[in-house]
C-alpha cells in the first residue's frame, strides 16, 4: 500500500459540496490487497495529499480516522484523492463488515463531520537525507533515505510493473535506468551502460530527495501485488512446509538478509528439494545480475547452510528471470 505520509502538509478541506449532497454515495472497492478496501467519493477529500494513519493517536488531524478507529477491526486508515483506504485485522472477513463501514462513513460526512482538519502551523518541509552508497553490484548504486518509504519490498523490471511506485515510474523516465527496486528506506537503482555513476549519481539523488519531499508517494501498497515467494514465507504458510525448509528460511531471515539488504539487494526463499538437496533462491536489488553473486552464493550462503543444517549436500543456486 502506498506510504502515504501524515508528516505531509494537512490543509483546510473545502467538503461543503460533499456535506450538503445528501444523496452522497460511497462507492466499495477492492484492492489487489485482500486485507485493504477503498471507500471512494464522488469527489476529491484531499488536495494533492495522503495520509496514513496507524492508530487512534496519530490521526488527531483526521476526526474520521479516528471514528473509524473504535472499530476493532480497523488496523490502519489511508486518506487520498477521492478515496479512504482501510486495512483490516484478519478478526473479519470484508464481506461481513463493508456496507456498514461504507455506511457509517456515509452518515458521518452527511452529518457534518470533518474527515481532515486544517494543521494550525503551517507546514514546513521535513528535513530529508539522500545519500549514494556503493554494492557489489558496479551498475546499482543504493539511494539511502532518512525516513522509512515501505515496508513492502517491491522490485520493477521496466516501466509496465511501476503501477504501484508512481516513485519508480518517474525514475524510469531517465533513458540510463533500467532497473529498481525500493525496500524500507532505501532505493536501489540499476542502470544500462549508456552512462556512469560519476556522471548521473548526483542528478538521481537530487531527483529522489525532491520528489519525496514535495509529497510524491514512493509506493501505494493497495497496487502491490503480493509476491507468491514471499507470501510462501509468511507465518500462515511457513507451518505448511517441511522441517529443512522450515530451517532455510529462518537462516536466511536471520542471517543473510541483513548483509544483502546493506549491499542494496534482497533474497527470497523458493524452494527446497530433498532428494536433489537443492535451495533455490531469487536475488534481488542489487544482488540481481552482480558479478559476485555466484561467489556469495557458493562461498557464503551455501557454505553457511551446509554447516547450520550439518548437511555437506546442500547446493544453492539462484533461479532470477
Amino acid at each position: 500500500m502506498s506510504k502515504y505520509k501524515n508528516y505531509q502538509r494537512i490543509s483546510l478541506l473545502n467538503l461543503s459540496k460533499i456535506r450538503h449532497n445528501i444523496t452522497m454515495k460511497i462507492t466499495i472497492k477492492e484492492t489487489q490487497n485482500p486485507t485493504i478496501l477503498k471507500f471512494e467519493f464522488p469527489d476529491f477529500i484531499t488536495q494533492n495529499e495522503s495520509f496514513e494513519f496507524k492508530n487512534i493517536d496519530e490521526a488527531n488531524n483526521s476526526p474520521l480516522a479516528q471514528q473509524l478507529f473504535y472499530l476493532p477491526f480497523v488496523k490502519t486508515v489511508y486518506i487520498s484523492g477521492n478515496f479512504i483506504a482501510i486495512e483490516r485485522f484478519s478478526i473479519v472477513d470484508w464481506n461481513d463488515v463493508k456496507e456498514a463501514v461504507a455506511e457509517q462513513i456515509e452518515d458521518y460526512v452527511k452529518s457534518g463531520g470533518k474527515i481532515l482538519i486544517e494543521d494550525a502551523a503551517k507546514p514546513t518541509k521535513t528535513a530529508l537525507t539522500v545519500y549514494g552508497e556503493t554494492t557489489p553490484n558496479p551498475a546499482t548504486l543504493k539511494f539511502v533515505v532518512s525516513r522509512r518509504l515501505t515496508k513492502t519490498a517491491v522490485e520493477f523490471k521496466n516501466i509496465d510493473e511501476t503501477a504501484p511506485s508512481p516513485l519508480a515510474k518517474e525514475l524510469f523516465q531517465f533513458p540510463f535506468v533500467k532497473e529498481v527496486f525500493i525496500d524500507e528506506n532505501y532505493i536501489s537503482v540499476t542502470k544500462y551502460e549508456v552512462a556512469t555513476w560519476e556522471e548521473i549519481t548526483i542528478e538521481i539523488r537530487t531527483f529522489i530527495k525532491e520528489y519525496i519531499e514535495n509529497g510524491g508517494t514512493v509506493i501505494d501498497e493497495t497496487l502491490v501485488v503480493a509476491d507468491t515467494k514471499q507470501e510462501k514465507q509468511q507465518i500462515k504458510d511457513f507451518d505448511t512446509l517441511d522441517t529443512t525448509s522450515q530451517q532455510i528460511i529462518n537462516i536466511l531471515e536471520e542471517y543473510v538478509k541483513p548483509a544483502v539488504a546493506a549491499d542494496g539487494g534482497n533474497i527470497l526463499f523458493d524452494s527446497y528439494d530433498e532428494n536433489e538437496k537443492r535451495v533455490k533462491v531469487i536475488l534481488q536489488g542489487s544482488c540481481n545480475g552482480c558479478p559476485s553473486s555466484t561467489f556469495t552464493l557458493k562461498n557464503g550462503i551455501e557454505n553457511m547452510l551446509k554447516d547450520m543444517l550439518n548437511d555437506p549436500a546442500i547446493i544453492v543456486e539462484a533461479i532470477n528471470p
